[in-house]
């Protein structure tokens, strides 16, 4: 792969000609161009099998499309990365997209993990779980589900049915009696021995079985076993299998989506409609249906559906792995190239269809008709979000309606634990990804002193955020923001934001009423008398709602790093000791105070702790006593 960067001409001339002056130095190599505007900014990237062919499409005066007039307008330099093969510059572009986000390109913005279940393989009796990340942990992964709901769901069903646990092995360990999950039938309680692991690991496979589809085998053999134990008056026995087969059953009706004909696929509808788009995705695994999300990529209005579903497919699998089949609604535009691109992926042969009838044309019908509405409410939401920030902008009289509102706040035990927290709203809602928080550092702060931890946030939010984004063009500025707080915090913002050279950010305190109620909100101004806004203005109600998320927001950051300091141990100082070193040793000894008086020989007793660790765990130790 070569990589040539050309330098954008001093006159800093845009459009077709520009774009002329490429040709000479092209060939007819498969690659990548980027196409840049005169403040070098990325305005789209694009793949071609012939990059002199490609290029030389833009260096025509006329013909093109509004969209891409506009592109070509704006384009004063651009890019080059050639490429092996077709194939290789696909996926090279779906990366480059990801990661520039050009304006011109269809994007796929919400780009989550999914999560799997996991059955663990390193004990004797197997922990079943849901699973988030890197598949690092020893055992067998089931999956993707869309959802952490649909996991959960199918993790409730699973223990209804194989009575499988799901707690930690650190808690497995210390049991002495059955937990709650064992006496209302969730678990057969193994910590405790009501079951041989024998017995258990049968479950396991059972479940694994179900996991993958082979849901007949276990109801027949479930049957079998409870005729035997009702012949032999084994009459608990037969009433717990009889328990099991009825659960089961009623799992298979539950699962709605149940296709006969179609084992592992993913089922990719687009329906598209005043220039936005709404791509349902349903997960398809065993024969059973794993949930469904919804995505809204973004497109332009003069965007054909072929070109929105091809760079969809190309992104949303950049970083997952495809099923052996993807059913689609429609025709992408290179649907060839593409099916090379996820077979390689995968490591087998993977397949794009797009039914006409049959179980296939149904399922896609279905997710049709889901993305249909899933866009229709989008659409609505949309319309009274940008009611909202018009009525915002008119009510704290801003200069213009704001596309990025920031909204701050803290969270502490009379200064213990404190964390700041900011959540971002835009005009498609909340955008959850950008939220930030911020552990609070200052040691010469007094506890509890608000003004100083807000301090503290905002100067570290603005010095990465002038460094980070300096021209402000990568839109990560806030044109409005909104602390929790009255005249003083208020004040006390404002001092920051000069300190940093940013006096052009409006900014509003929310303060609550005389009586602390909701809806007697006072909204403070820098230079400018107090103001309420009506009991039943929906602007008012539209401000509760973000302070109410940035407030629910440092709650849970609150919590998560109180909850984290009661799971702490010296242990976690001690360099070279990570998760897993840290539960053998406490497996070993017993505490981390034991782990410090050990000598250096019962150290370098315990598995997985090398010689080396050993001798630095026990300086660590003995060099801080």
């Amino acid at each position: 792969m070569n990589d040539s960067v050309d330098r954008q001409p001093e006159d800093v001339a845009t459009g077709y000609e520009v774009i002329q002056g490429y040709l000479k130095t092209l060939d007819g190599s498969p690659g990548v161009y980027r196409m840049l505007d005169a403040e070098s900014r990325v305005l789209y990237v694009g793949k071609a099998r012939n990059l002199r062919a490609r290029v030389s499409n833009y260096a025509r005066p006329s013909g093109h499309s509004g969209r891409i007039a506009r592109m070509i307008s704006m384009t004063a330099s651009m890019m080059f990365l050639t490429t092996r093969t077709e194939t290789e510059a696909l996926l090279l572009e779906q990366n480059l997209i990801k990661q520039l986000k050009p304006k011109f390109n269809v994007l796929l913005r919400d780009d989550k993990s999914f999560p799997n279940i996991l059955v663990t393989a390193d004990h004797d009796y197997p922990q079943i779980k849901k699973h988030r990340g890197a598949k690092t942990e020893k055992g067998s992964y089931y999956g993707p589900f869309a959802s952490a709901g649909a996991v959960n769901r199918t993790l409730n069903q699973l223990q209804r049915v194989f009575l499988l646990r799901d707690c930690s092995d650190a808690m497995f360990e210390s049991r002495t009696r059955p937990c709650l999950q064992h006496q209302i039938k969730r678990c057969s309680a193994p910590c405790v021995g009501k079951i041989s692991p024998e017995d258990y690991r049968q479950t396991v496979r059972d479940a694994e079985k179900f996991l993958t589809g082979k849901t007949t085998d276990i109801q027949a053999r479930l049957a079998s076993e409870m005729a035997t134990a009702s012949e032999a008056m084994e009459f608990e026995r037969a009433a717990a299998l009889r328990d099991r087969i009825k659960a089961l059953t009623q799992v298979q009706t539950a699962q709605g989506i149940n296709p006969q004909g179609v084992a592992e696929a993913d089922i990719v509808a687009l329906h598209m409609d005043s220039g936005q788009a709404c791509v349902q995705v349903f997960f398809i695994r065993a024969n059973q249906n794993w949930g469904n999300r919804d995505y809204y990529p973004r497109v332009g209005a003069d965007v054909d559906a072929a070109e929105v579903l091809e760079a969809f497919l190309g992104q949303f699998y950049d970083t997952r792995e495809p099923p052996r089949q993807v059913i689609l609604s429609n025709e992408i535009e290179n649907p060839d190239l593409m099916t090379d691109a996820l077979s390689g992926k995968l490591g087998r042969k993977v397949e794009l269809l797009v039914p006409q009838r049959g179980e296939k044309a149904e399922l896609i019908e279905g997710a049709l008709r889901n993305a249909r509405e899933s866009l229709a409410r989008k659409m609505a939401e949309t319309a009274t979000q940008a009611r909202l920030f018009k009525g915002l902008a008119e009510a704290f009289e801003l200069p213009g309606i704001p596309e990025r509102i920031e909204v701050y706040d803290n969270s502490h035990i009379q200064g213990a634990f404190a964390v700041g927290a900011m959540i971002v709203a835009g005009p498609d809602g909340f955008l959850k990804n950008q939220y930030r928080k911020f552990n609070i550092k200052g040691e010469d702060l007094t506890p509890g002193d608000d003004f100083g931890m807000m301090k503290e946030v905002l100067t570290r939010r603005f010095k990465r955020l002038i460094k980070e984004d300096p021209d402000r063009s990568r839109g990560l500025w806030p044109d409005l923001l909104l602390i929790d707080g009255g005249a003083g915090q208020v004040s006390a913002v404002a001092s920051i934001m000069r300190e940093h050279g940013v006096e052009d950010i409006p900014m509003v305190g929310i303060a609550k009423g005389i009586d602390r109620d909701a809806g007697k909100e006072e909204f403070h101004r820098v230079g400018a008398p107090p103001f309420a806004l009506r009991h039943n203005d929906p602007v008012l109600y539209f401000v509760q709602r973000l302070r109410d998320e940035a407030h629910r927001f440092a709650i849970g950051t609150h919590r998560a790093k109180r909850a984290k300091s009661v799971t702490a141990t010296p242990l976690d100082e001690v360099p070279g000791v990570g998760a897993a070193r840290k539960r053998a040793l406490l497996a070993h000894f017993g505490s981390a105070k034991a782990v410090s008086r050990a000598n250096l020989g019962d150290l370098k007793a315990v598995e997985g702790v090398s010689d080396a660790l050993a001798e630095k765990i026990y300086d660590f130790f003995h060099e801080k006593g």
